[in-house]
This record gives structure tokens, C-alpha cells and sequence, in this order.
């Protein structure tokens, strides 16, 4: 299919993507349960080996194995979430309990996680609907209005301590045990997280006998802290890079949020397999029901979709300074560039 073209570069109507994507939304029952084996197979591996190590005495070897645990259960939140867009099975029933089960491994409610996600998705790079299941992120405009106090507590908020120390821990050990941000969306939200609750703890519960509270924490906390970590690193350069957009109004349009205003994380192989492919997110974000396994493959049979939004590793890591959208420029930039104007 002939798909028109800005300069070279791009489609110039991103609802055109769309058609062409539609045949990739297939999944398959056999790829998706060898998916989920290779991924929650090593994750127990190294779980019980790092419990191994901790038990004869090298604990500091636990730590080291946590890292590429929490590797995997990003990989496995990666599968929850699939489940949660009705990807990962044809069945919805299949997709939404396998979701719940994963939802108890990776400390995120999945009715809850599930119903806040799609608000993001229909709300993604839209300034008038900004504050669910997205980073807070302020025009300069709406930055410079506010008092030396104001300004402090969201500097404070976009330090990348915050956003990528403590606030993934306290997103997933924390928030998620309420349904923030719904509480008062009926009984749906708080069913889902109450009982994802109990199920954590049962299964910490029955671990703790097993192996010992301190061995259950030593080896189950860090594994829980780098996937928190990583995950929420993933979600920020996914939309806060410097070529992304935001718009307000008549001038939003769900297409061009999905295919501009999401980046195509462009990561070495053994990572974006890590990943879930998670990191082409343009794709993912204009249509959300591709089996995550199948985006490569998007890419594959259309090399233009990689000119879109891309960014690499290293310049990934420039994203951390972005904090504001700068409507007159019409691109994220820094507390400093936002001071000049000031």
C-alpha cells in the first residue's frame, strides 16, 4: 500500500499507518505461550539462584543477579501489559487473567493499571487532559506563572533522583495499593487492587516461611527496584525527548499524538528483546493491539517508520534534562533554556 509522504520522511496523515497496521494485530497462541516461557522460566532461574547464593553466604552476589532478574520482569510486565491491549491472546478472557495473575508478580493491579493505560493512550501529548498514567509535565508558560514555591516542588518532582529513584519505588511498592487516580470510579478499581494486594501478600507470605523473611527480602526487593527503575526509564524517553509533541484543542488529533508524540527507542537487539520491543512506541501507540513480538516485523516491511521519532541509546540519556514543553518552539526543553526566557 502507497502511503503519501512530508519531505521524505513521513506520512503526511498518520491515520493512513493505521490501515497498513491492521494486518500485524493477529497474535499467535503458540509464539505468545513460548514468549511467556523464555521470559518467566529465567526469571525464576535466577530468582532461586540468587536465593542460592544468599544462602551460602554471598549475598552481595544476590544483588549482582538481581539486576538481570529485573530484566526479565520488566520482559514480564511487558506480557501484562500486552494482556491489558488484548494483544497477547485472541481470547480476552485468556489475555485478561493472565494479565492478573503477572499483575500480582509485578506489583501492578492489572483492572486498575489496565483502565488508567487507556486513558493514557486516548490522552497521549494532549495539554488538556494531562494527569493520568503520564509524567507531570508543565509548559514554560505554566512553569514561569508559578511562585518560587511552585517551581521548587516541580523541579524537585523532575530531579532525576526522584524520577528515577524514588519514585519508581514508590509508584510500584506504594501507590499502586490504592487505586489513585480512580478512587472514586466504583467498586472496579479498588476489587483490583485489594485483591492484587492480598495476593502479593499470600505469596510473600508462603515465600518468607520457605526461605526467610531476610532472604525473601534481599532477593526479592532489588529484583523489584531495577525492574521499577528500568520500567519507569522506559516510559519517560517513550514521550519526554526532544521531538515530541503536544497539543491542545481542535489541533489534538489521536494519530499524530501516537505516531509524533511517542519516540522510537532505537535499542542495541539483546535489549530491545529485554524490552518487549516496548521502545517502538510510535507503532505501539497507533496500534496497541500488535503482539509486541510482531513490531520488529512492522519495522522490517516499513524501513520509513524508523525515521520517525527515533533516538538511540546514548542520546536517550539527554533526555533526562528535558522537563517543560515549550509551546513557542514546539519542543521539550530545560530549566535553563526556560530561565533565558524567563
Amino acid at each position: 500500500m502507497s502511503i503519501g509522504h512530508n519531505s521524505g520522511d513521513a506520512p503526511t496523515d498518520a491515520r493512513n499507518w493505521v490501515k497498513v497496521l491492521l494486518r500485524y494485530r493477529q497474535p499467535s497462541r503458540v509464539r505468545s505461550m513460548l514468549e511467556l516461557a523464555l521470559t518467566a522460566v529465567p526469571l525464576a532461574a535466577l530468582w532461586a539462584a540468587a536465593w542460592f547464593v544468599y544462602s551460602i553466604g554471598f549475598w552481595w552476589a544476590s544483588l549482582l543477579l538481581a539486576v538481570p532478574a529485573g530484566c526479565f520482569m520488566v520482559r514480564l510486565f511487558i506480557i501484562q501489559h500486552d494482556c491489558g491491549h488484548g494483544a497477547f491472546f485472541a481470547n480476552k478472557m485468556a489475555n485478561d487473567w493472565l494479565g492478573r495473575a503477572l499483575g500480582v508478580m509485578t506489583l501492578t493491579p492489572y483492572d486498575f493499571w489496565r483502565k488508567t493505560h487507556a486513558i493514557h493512550h486516548a490522552t497521549s501529548a494532549n495539554l488538556d487532559r494531562r494527569g493520568i498514567g503520564d509524567v507531570d509535565t508543565l509548559t514554560v508558560r505554566e512553569y514561569l506563572a508559578r511562585s518560587p514555591w511552585g517551581r521548587l516542588k516541580y523541579r524537585l518532582y523532575r530531579h532525576p533522583v526522584v524520577l528515577f529513584g524514588f519514585g519508581p519505588a514508590f509508584l510500584f511498592l506504594l501507590q499502586h495499593r490504592l487505586p489513585v487516580g480512580l478512587m472514586r470510579s466504583g467498586w472496579t478499581p479498588w476489587i483490583s487492587t485489594q485483591a492484587t494486594n492480598a495476593a502479593i501478600a499470600l505469596i510473600a507470605a508462603g515465600l518468607m516461611w520457605l526461605v526467610g523473611a531476610p532472604a525473601f527480602l534481599l532477593v526479592h526487593l532489588p529484583i523489584i527496584l531495577v525492574s521499577a527503575t528500568l520500567g519507569v526509564w522506559l516510559f519517560y524517553v517513550q514521550h519526554q525527548f526532544e521531538g515530541t509533541i503536544w497539543t491542545e484543542g481542535r489541533d489534538w488529533s489521536f494519530h499524530e499524538a501516537a505516531l509524533r508524540g511517542s519516540s522510537f527507542y532505537d535499542l542495541p537487539a539483546p535489549l530491545r528483546w529485554l524490552t518487549g520491543n516496548i521502545g517502538i512506541h510510535h507503532v505501539h501507540h497507533l496500534c496497541s493491539n500488535i503482539p509486541y513480538y510482531r513490531l520488529t516485523r512492522v519495522l522490517q516491511d516499513h524501513p520509513e517508520l524508523r525515521r520517525i521519532g527515533r533516538l538511540t541509546l546514548r542520546e536517550s540519556i539527554g533526555c533526562v534534562r528535558l522537563a517543560l514543553w515549550d509551546e513557542q518552539r514546539q519542543r521539550m526543553v530545560s530549566f535553563r533554556d526556560a530561565r533565558a526566557q524567563g
